[in-house]
């Protein structure tokens, strides 16, 4: 999970670097535009103020949708209220429970091979006519 949170910041500040508008800070500042022939990097392709700010927004949206699957996650993890004596107490008794469970299902297990003995006894006790 947070492999994609990560994945989604850096599509997120991949794409503001990219479709950024190109404005200057203060009054001496100037706008250097590199040929493409020269340029190491692609260079920046600023979209349209309104679908850029609208991109940004429904980025942001992403990032808090996926921090809040997170934590909810985070909130139904196992010993998160319980002291790690409760945490102890916890796997014994899911232990016994599975001691019993297992004991049950072998008592079937020799409940069922019986019954299948005797279905047996009685299959061919029978004579065809």
């Amino acid at each position: 999970m947070d492999l994609q949170l990560a994945t989604q910041f850096i599509a997120s500040i991949n794409y503001i670097n990219q479709h950024h508008s190109l404005e200057t800070l203060g009054p001496r500042d100037q706008i250097v535009v590199i040929p493409k022939q020269e340029a190491d990097q692609q260079e920046v392709d600023p979209h349209p103020e309104d679908v850029f700010r609208a991109a940004q927004v429904e980025l942001a949206q992403d990032l808090i949708t996926k921090e809040q699957q997170i934590e909810l996650l985070i909130s139904v993890l196992p010993g998160l209220d319980n002291s790690e004596q409760d945490q102890e107490r916890n796997i014994r008794e899911l232990e016994e429970e599975l001691k019993v469970a297992e004991a049950q299902r072998q008592e079937a297990i020799e409940e069922r091979e019986e019954t299948l003995a005797k279905l047996d006894t009685v299959i061919r006790s029978i004579r065809r006519p």
